[in-house]
């Protein structure tokens, strides 16, 4: 038999049902360990919006973290996906996998021309760039690697150790050693470090995490000339800067030069976890049966999803679409630091763009949010757009008349 819901309005002392979203948040509070605080309770995407739990729709400009490449649910990886799911969903690097082997040929073309190896997300790529570089320098007992000041790798021991951030750095002591900092378009900074024992300089092109900080052209190239003198390798984190998102396939071709190997993941899967690096000819042999592995990396259907990425971004052009829409973002952002004082720069390529506020602003990325636009503050006082590559002119145009109505009201605020 069945009973109709009993209305709290009509019976006082009946229970009010749980609001949208409310079981979700309980069930994190109880079993899941806090290291993140999130906000939202997410039931659906498509394209560059999302819906929360209650039905509200929001224009997505943080894509997962840089991750959704072409928005959400997008036709040809949902294809892919299925596709593969149906064939065969795991297999483990003890067998060949077809959709690895195409995914490795597609990198390499677009990158080094060297090997790649798989792995399931950007700290386990960087693990495995710092892994090679100190087995390629063993034979000299290099094992040294210098990385910039507010510069982030990933949260595994070793990548936040090289995270040269104090704030990731606190509670764990101690640190594995062999990590050097320096700063950020200084060169000399980074040769004063250099020593007999260097084996490898490992740089963002674009800081993300640490406020959407470009490396200037000049500290670039003056990096692989210094790696070059020194013999020492040149490595390049393209975790979030990959995969088109700043108008090349690789941040790093701005610049001219190739870095020795880099790293990758986020883009790359269009959502689902996969990281990877790619080396140039000269370190493709230096990781031998033994030396690394991964029970999942290449897993037959995030490669899937990988080629269904990179075969879209091509096909559409969407690196030149990220140029075009960044410049565009860009300049109507600089505009509204023309009438607003709170802020005080815009920064970045392509769809990797920063806009730098005069004071912490998570609470203006709270006004955003109650606004519909979804963003994220990094950096204390940085709000960080990283879209969808496949954003349209009128959502763009959307996401800017959100920021200037948020900016017109985080500004009242200020004492």
């Amino acid at each position: 038999m069945k009973t109709e819901a009993i209305h709290h309005e009509d019976n006082p002392s009946a229970t009010p049902p749980p609001q949208p979203g409310a079981v979700i948040r309980e069930l994190y509070e109880e079993y899941l360990i806090p290291t993140y605080a999130p906000g939202l309770v997410l039931v659906k995407g498509s394209g560059s919006y999302v819906w929360d739990a209650s039905g509200n729709k929001y224009l997505d400009f943080v894509a997962g973290i840089a991750v959704n490449t072409l928005g959400h649910a997008h036709p040809s990886m949902l294809k892919a996906i299925h596709e593969q799911a149906r064939k065969i969903i795991h297999t483990s690097n003890l067998y060949h996998n077809e959709q690895q082997a195409k995914l490795a040929r597609k990198l390499s073309m677009r990158s080094l021309g060297g090997k790649c190896f798989f792995c399931n997300s950007g700290a386990e790529a960087n693990e495995a760039l710092i892994k090679l570089a100190r087995l390629w320098g063993r034979e000299q007992e290099k094992h040294e690697i210098i990385t910039v000041a507010n510069s982030f790798h990933g949260r595994t021991l070793a990548t936040l150790t090289a995270t040269a951030q104090e704030k990731v750095h606190q509670g764990f002591a101690p640190l594995p050693e062999g990590f050097r900092y320096a700063e950020l378009n200084n060169l000399e900074s980074v040769r004063n470090q250099i020593n007999a024992h260097t084996a490898a300089v490992l740089i963002e092109p674009i800081q993300g995490e640490g406020g959407i900080n470009p490396a200037a052209e000049e500290f670039m190239r003056g990096l692989r000339s210094l790696c070059d003198e020194h013999d020492i390798l040149f490595l390049c984190d393209e975790i979030q800067t990959g995969i088109g998102r700043t108008g090349e396939w690789f941040a790093y071709q701005y610049y001219g030069i190739k870095p020795d190997a880099i790293s990758v993941a986020k883009g790359l899967g269009g959502g689902l976890p996969i990281g990877a690096i790619v080396t140039s000819n000269k370190l493709s042999d230096v990781l031998q049966p033994g030396s690394h592995g991964s029970t999942f990396g290449g897993n037959p259907v995030s490669c899937a999803a990988a080629l269904a990425v990179i075969e879209t971004v091509e096909k559409k052009k969407l690196y030149e679409r990220a140029e075009k829409m960044g410049d565009f973002l860009i300049t109507r952002l600089e505009k509204l630091a023309h009438k607003f004082d709170c802020i005080q720069d815009v920064r970045g390529r392509g769809l990797m763009i920063g806009i730098v506020m005069d004071r912490p602003c998570k609470d203006l990325e709270g006004i955003l949010l109650r606004n519909g636009l979804i963003t994220v503050a990094t950096a204390q006082n940085v709000i960080r757009l990283l879209p969808p590559l496949t954003i349209t002119h009128g959502e763009a145009k959307r996401a800017l008349k959100i920021i200037d109505k948020g900016c017109k009201e985080w500004q009242q605020y200020k004492s």
